[in-house]
């Protein structure tokens, strides 16, 4: 059987020692026993080392699983307290291993997780070359050596003198500062109480490791380098890192000072490690540095769950080893909750979780209901209105695990320190956030719970806006439907299509809007407008614009009067918001534009007028596409500029496109491909309206828009000379009776006697009038509709007709009074010369 070679500090075995004098020079130890085992238990790497120790070569190893290398009797509990270590980084106990010649040998083994290439992890195991056989006890100090003194910090045999050998040796083990001993071989031979509790292993256990062995870490190989650069004379090293806590790896918190240890001679014997941390202010800056990247990495998007999940993210793991964040189904609004308030059972959802761990029992899954008791203490926090700390031994938390199996897997998956935090914004309580540490030995402070109160806040103050604006938004959208038309008046001039789509971004609904207005003479007003801004104000500006468009068409109106009329309510709405706060809202609507048309059936003409609008798109029934020429005006509400009237004849069947200008404001095409995408849309034959519109929308958007969007799509019929009947009258009063016989004639031809009644009494009253207060030329027209017969007279006075209310003893003066109450409605509109005074009356459906 090969000796095992042996270093300072380690006694030879009692099958291998020798009985001659011990070497004041030991030789030269063996590398490190090291060995690799994937997650199956196989061995994938057998060093030097290990063959020296087991005596296994590495063919007789690898790809055999590790449990062979066990004792037999120790081989079920050896394999039981790897499973154990799973979910952690580092694993260290002793196991009873079997030699390849049948020997069994106890060693201390150090194991830590690593993922190797690929998504497979396996443990790198370490075993020191110190040792005892089985059956045997640890052996004392070497002759000449202190006990627990070691070769380095010894005292002289019975010097008791305060401040020498173990006065010295207290000073070293009771050091604040971590502190430990590598010998020539940066193998370590000595180890204070700080090197133990920070590596969470005693000096037994380290004793003979190498220090990137004990922490696998690159922090770890560059102090092993200024290590052997100590030991060839390069004097004392400084480094500004060194290990971290247990599990942890290294930690930019210490500093860490390499000393060399001379003899007597002068010869550098070995190297003193010392590092301390700089705690508080380490702890601080870092607290404020992780305040600092909260404010750009919580609440960047509009989603309360991507926010909370955000919160979740920026605290694991520089603050907690796990994070969860509940919210309630209803937020709690009120003032500050009273540090005495009754706490009551709280139904949330869990809406982000995250950990240093893959798989921790402790966190339920995202979206999952939560139910706290009313005693616990979350719910306790929720009522007082604050933070609290709780450790694992709490009475509280310990009860609110009896209540809860949520809560008992959170403190059964090895959790010791717990924070709670409310969420609370602007008076409103929305949620909880627990936070908890177990892999971190140290608890929570008092500091860390400020730190979970500020990143809570930010994120609370988040979906508080989120949830305000989500709000909000929907009333804004509430507010501009009701205020767009529910449904399309009933007319025959036009088929028509629309389309609104609100916007898509976080400015909300903007005041885009669209109407149809039936005019009299079978006429109708086509209107499209974009008021400027976004948010309930530029919706309700909208509604006001809407009605204020809607009356001025009531009055006939020519286009660019109307617009006139339109730009005159801007500016006086834009001087009654001049002090309301906010530049941006008290515009009033300056800037909105707006596009008037009137098409005439029985002419075929359209007139038009634009302040700031994009032009309507015209489609010819043979399909050519054209833009209509009309002059654009300038937005409503900067006064004092001029507004022009186009006119065009459209054939039968032609299309007409009006829109707002968020169609043509896409992201990922310039202005002209847009427009030649609409052409296309447009020109393509389609069986109904809502089709074309669908397709415009589909080629023009590949996203949501950014801005809102009104579509209106109008297709144009004819009233044929067989609908409307029109006879010149001379202005003499006999022409009266000749005038009420040629309405019930051509009444007759449309089969309408049961309207001739009506039509009679209007046709006396208008021409009566017209005769009486008008000038010549004098009109007779009219025009026969689905459902609706128009009886107009025109002369060229531009004296428009008043209802009054005819006294007791008054011979006139009551003539428009019956034309009001047996017509469905009555005006007069005005040309450039003369006027019409025109009277409808609904046809019954036989």
């Amino acid at each position: 059987m090969e000796r095992l070679p042996t270093h300072p500090g380690e006694r030879p075995h009692e099958s291998d020692a020798s009985t001659g004098p011990a070497r004041t020079d030991p030789p030269t130890p063996p590398p490190t026993a090291t060995a690799a085992v994937d997650a199956r238990g196989i061995v994938t790497e057998w060093s030097e080392g290990a063959r020296q120790l087991l005596g296994y070569l590495p063919s007789e190893v690898v790809g055999q699983p590790a449990a062979r290398l066990l004792a037999d009797d120790a081989g079920t509990a050896g394999a039981a307290a790897l499973r154990d270590a799973a979910g952690q980084e580092r694993w260290s106990g002793t196991v009873a291993l079997r030699h390849r010649d049948g020997r069994r040998l106890r060693r201390e083994l150090l194991a830590h997780r690593r993922t190797a290439d690929g998504p497979v992890t396996e443990w790198l195991v370490v075993s020191a070359v110190t040792g005892t056989p089985e059956g045997q006890t640890p052996p004392g100090p070497p002759e000449g050596e202190a006990a627990g003194g070691g070769t380095y910090g010894s005292e002289a045999a019975g010097s008791g003198t305060p401040g020498s050998g173990r006065l010295g040796e207290w000073a070293f083990r009771q050091s604040p500062c971590v502190l430990a001993v590598f010998d020539a071989d940066l193998r370590l031979v000595r180890a204070n109480a700080g090197m133990e509790q920070v590596l969470s292993r005693t000096e037994d256990q380290m004793r003979g490791l190498r220090l990137p062995e004990l922490v696998p870490h690159p922090v770890s190989d560059e102090t092993e380098a200024k290590m052997r650069r100590v030991l060839e004379g390069g004097g004392p090293q400084h480094l500004r890192a060194g290990a971290g806590p247990a599990g942890t790896g290294a930690d930019d918190g210490w500093s860490t000072s390499l000393v060399p240890l001379k003899d007597p001679a002068g010869r550098v014997r070995a190297v003193c490690l010392a590092a301390h941390q700089r705690l508080q202010k380490h702890l601080a800056r870092q607290r404020m540095l992780l305040l600092s990247e909260a404010s750009a990495r919580i609440g960047t998007t509009a989603d309360s769950g991507r926010t909370a999940q955000e919160l979740a993210d920026i605290a694991v793991p520089r603050l907690a080893d796990f994070a969860a964040v509940d919210l309630l189904d209803a937020p709690r609004h009120g003032g500050e909750p009273s540090p005495a308030a009754p706490a009551r059972a709280l139904a949330t959802t869990r809406t982000a979780v995250r950990s240093v761990l893959d798989d921790v029992p402790a966190a339920s899954a995202a979206g999952t209901k939560t139910l706290y008791p009313a005693l616990s203490p979350v719910a306790r926090c929720l009522a007082q209105g604050h933070g609290a700390l709780y450790d694992a031994a709490d009475p509280d938390l310990l009860r609110w695990a009896r209540q809860d199996p949520g809560a008992a897997r959170l403190l059964g998956g090895g959790t010791h320190s717990v924070m709670v935090v409310p969420m609370r914004a602007h008076g409103a309580t929305l949620g909880v956030a627990l936070f908890g540490r177990h892999r971190r030995a140290e608890p929570f402070e008092a500091d860390d719970l400020w730190l979970a109160e500020e990143l809570t806040a930010k994120a609370a103050v988040s979906i508080h806006t989120t949830r305000r604006d989500s709000r909000e938004h929907t009333s804004t959208m509430t507010l501009q439907r009701s205020l767009l038309p529910q449904t399309l008046p009933d007319q025959g001039a036009l088929d028509i299509a629309t389309r609104y789509l609100p916007a898509g971004t976080r400015a909300g609904v903007g005041g885009d809007w669209f109407d149809v207005i039936p005019l009299s003479g079978a006429r109708v007003a086509l209107v499209v407008g974009d008021v400027v801004g976004h948010g309930i104000r530029a919706s309700a500006t909208m509604g006001r614009l809407r009605t204020a468009v809607r009356t001025l068409a009531d009055v006939d109106l020519p286009p660019d009067e109307l617009l006139t009329h339109l730009d005159d309510l801007v500016l006086h709405l834009s001087a009654d918001e001049g002090g309301t706060d906010g530049a941006e809202e008290s515009a009033g609507g300056i800037g909105t534009t707006c596009l008037y048309a009137v098409y005439d059936p029985v002419s075929r003409r359209c007139a038009l007028a634009r302040a700031g609008h994009p032009p309507p798109a015209a489609v010819t029934p043979d399909g050519a596409v054209r833009f209509l020429d009309v002059p654009a005006g300038p937005p409503l509400g900067l006064g004092g500029l001029p507004f022009e009237t186009f006119e065009t004849e459209l054939p039968e069947g032609s299309l007409l496109a009006l829109y707002t200008d968020g169609l043509l404001a896409a992201r990922d095409h310039d202005i002209d491909e847009a427009l030649d995408k609409m052409f296309a849309a447009l020109a393509r034959p389609a069986k109904t309206l809502d089709t074309v519109c669908d397709r415009v929308l589909t080629a023009m958007l590949t996203h949501r828009p950014d801005d809102d969007i009104a579509l209106l799509v109008a297709r144009t019929r004819a009233l044929h000379a067989d609908r409307v009947a029109a006879w010149d009258l001379a202005s003499d009063p006999a022409v009266v009776a000749r005038a009420r016989k040629h309405a019930t004639e051509q009444l007759t031809a449309w089969g309408l006697d049961d309207a001739a009644f009506i039509t009679e009494l209007t046709v006396s009253e208008l021409v009566t009038n017209a005769i009486r207060y008008g000038r010549p030329p004098i009109q007779l027209r009219l025009i026969h509709e689905d459902s609706t017969l128009t009886c107009e007279v025109f002369d060229s006075s531009s004296t428009a007709p008043h209802m009054r209310r005819a006294r007791t003893f008054d011979e006139g003066g009551r003539g428009l009074l019956l034309v009001g109450q047996l017509a469905r409605r009555w005006g007069t509109r005005h040309a450039l010369t003369g006027k019409t005074v025109w009277a409808e009356q609904s046809l019954s459906p036989g």
